[in-house]
Parts: C-alpha cells; structure tokens; sequence
C-alpha cells in the first residue's frame, strides 16, 4: 500500500484539532507488545491532557498527511461518489469548518460523515456511540481513531488529529489538515454533485484570493490559535503574551466589517467565503466556552462586538439557499462542543467529574 505523502516545510498553515494537537501521540510500533511500546503508551496516557510546551507556551505542531483530491488526469485521489469518509469530533472547530464546506457544497451523499467522541479519553479520539459518536468504525470495526491512523501508515509515529479524511479505495488518509480539506472540497467535486445539491459560487473566488489568504494568516494566528495560546498557557507571562493580540485581532474585525469597503453582511462584502468558515467556528464557540474555559474573558462577542456578533447570526440563522438550507448552524453541536472544552479542561485540573457550565444562554441570540 502507498503511503501518504508527509507535509514538506512552507504550504497552508497547518490546522487540525486542538486536543491531540501537543500530545506527542506515539504509536505502539505497530502493536508490538514491546517495552519501548508499553512506555509510550504510559507516557501517551499521562501526557494527553499536557498542553504546552515547558515554556508554558501553547505550539500547535504541523498536520502530517497532505495529499489532496485533484481532478487531475491520473491523480491518486480523484473526486468520486462513495469513495471517500470523513471522520471529526463535532466539538473541535478545525473539523467544524471541513463539515461546514461539505455541507455547502452538496458533498453529503458523496463523502460519509462518521463522528467520534466529543471527549478526548487517555487512548484519544475514540467510537463510543454516545454523544452523538459512532459506535464503532463503520469501515473496519475500530474504537479508537489512532487505529486507523495505523492501518494507513503500519507503524506510525505521531499524532492523531481529526479531521481524517479517508480514502476507501487505497485504504489510507488522504489528509488531516483542515485548511487543505476545505480547498479541495470546495473546488473539486463539481463533476459529482447532483445539479442544485451545492451553492452556486466558490468559497476560494480568484478576484479575492490575495485579500481572503491575507485575512486568513493573522486570524489563524491571533484568533483561531490566539484562543488555544491563551487558553493553554501554563504561565501568566505567556497568557498575557497571547490574551491580548487575541482581542486586538478582533478589534480589527470588528473595524473590518464596518468598512466602507466591504458592507457585509460577509468579511468580503455579499458572497460568504472561505474566510467566514475559517471565523465562524471560532466565534461561534467564543461566548459559550472560550470566554471562561479558556480565560478570554476581557470581552464577549455578544455584548462588546455589535458587528461581528451581527455576522455571526446572520451566518447561523440562515437557512436559504445561500447556505445550503443552514450548513453552519446545522453543523453547530453546542452541547458537544462545551462538553469537549469542559471535559479537557477538568482532565488537566485531574478532576474525575465533567461540569459543564450553565451559560450563557441562550447558546447563540436570535438575529
């Protein structure tokens, strides 16, 4: 069997969920039951909810299977119809935004959905056939989603994040990089999708990729991760480091969206991009658990932020064909996404039970 391609330096930045993000998962050589495998798995089991580095800074680490769907003459992983499987946890917002754009796109009868677990157990993600998860791999009968990271790759070393996207076919991962995922949902499936099934535009259009790419590397940095660097910062030194441009960054948003230039009611004027599902699964989980799970608390969207509280609901509520009858708030699992936060954060504070916070509420306003 071929073995995905690894990420080379430079390219897309690179994005998968938080949870396994800094755990330093080591695989069991390949189910050897070995000494050395024994010691990784005790060291997997007491570091998975060890978040930052020893600097008490929080570094995501790169995604490491980087092919794409191409349709390419001879590509290895070409669009299809029932080829391919995408597995997520619907409370991380890096798999958020590839479930979003597969919804836009008219890709749920073409590419599976399987959800694992919203909390990150001792063995990471696994099927439980609670909270909405699977109760097994559909494919293969797995618990755990390090298994079929091994079954692409025998013998992997690394980490296992989600998203997964997975190829039936070669029996591997395509990719599990979220920001790459929604680039090729979005530009190469069109041949496949049953006409009116999709919006009618690209998420990625040509005349503002310069200005989509320029927004979307200071939120990654600020916003999307800002919320991670300040939230899992094990100094107050590297919290305050990160707490801060995290609520300059929205500052500019806020400024951005009450721009001559762009009107809204989108980041880049009338026609939804890549942009807002990059924004969206962060904001839409700011109020209810970034703000006091994460300790991002000098401001909450709904109170202090008019205009992007606005785009916020506007995308959400939507139900039309804009959005492909309401893709990001069909998408949106509240309940599961403040159960994954809480149960990490009560992981690290070694805390048996699960509290979930009560607020706020409602979850989201009406527009």
């Amino acid at each position: 069997m071929t073995k995905t391609k690894r990420a080379a330096a430079g390219g897309l930045l690179m994005l998968s969920c938080y949870f396994v993000s800094l755990t330093g998962f080591l695989s069991g050589g390949g189910g050897k039951n070995t000494k050395l495998s024994r010691r990784r798995k005790l060291d997997r089991k007491k570091d998975i909810y060890q978040l930052a580095s020893p600097d008490g800074h929080f570094r995501r680490q790169p995604s490491t299977f980087r092919s794409t769907i191409s349709r390419a003459p001879n590509a290895p992983f070409p669009p299809e119809k029932d080829r391919y499987v995408l597995y997520l946890t619907t409370g991380c917002p890096w798999a958020h935004r590839t479930n979003i754009v597969r919804t836009l796109k008219g890709l749920e009868p073409i590419i599976q959905l399987v959800l694992l677990d919203p909390r990150l157990g001792p063995d990471g993600w696994r099927f439980s056939g609670e909270h909405g998860s699977a109760p097994q791999d559909p494919l293969y009968g797995f618990t755990y989603l390090r298994e079929l990271y091994e079954k692409a790759e025998p013998g992997y070393v690394g980490r296992y994040t989600v998203p997964v996207l997975w190829d039936r076919k070669r029996e591997t991962i395509v990719s599990n990089e979220s920001a790459e995922i929604i680039r090729f949902l979005d530009t190469e499936f069109e041949a496949v999708v049953a006409p009116g099934d999709a919006v009618g535009y690209s998420l990625y259009p040509e005349r503002l990729r310069a200005e989509i790419d320029e927004m979307n590397a200071w939120v990654y940095d600020r916003v999307n991760n800002g919320v991670y660097k300040a939230g899992f910062a094990a100094t107050q030194e590297a919290y305050e480091e990160n707490v801060y441009p995290l609520f300059e960054a929205l500052d500019r948003i806020e400024a951005h969206l009450g721009s001559e230039e762009y009107h809204g009611p989108y980041l880049f004027g009338e026609q939804i991009t890549e942009a807002d599902v990059r924004l969206f699964t962060t904001i839409v989980r700011f109020d209810v658990a970034y703000y006091a799970i994460f300790r991002c608390s000098l401001k909450m969207i709904r109170h202090d932020y008019p205009r992007i509280h606005r785009w916020l609901r506007t995308l959400y509520w939507d139900e039309s064909e804009r959005t492909a009858g309401g893709a990001f708030r069909k998408t949106t699992d509240f309940d599961a996404l403040k159960l994954s936060y809480s149960y990490t954060q009560q992981k690290q504070l070694g805390n048996s039970n699960t509290i979930i916070s009560a607020g706020p509420y409602p979850h989201i306003l009406p527009l």
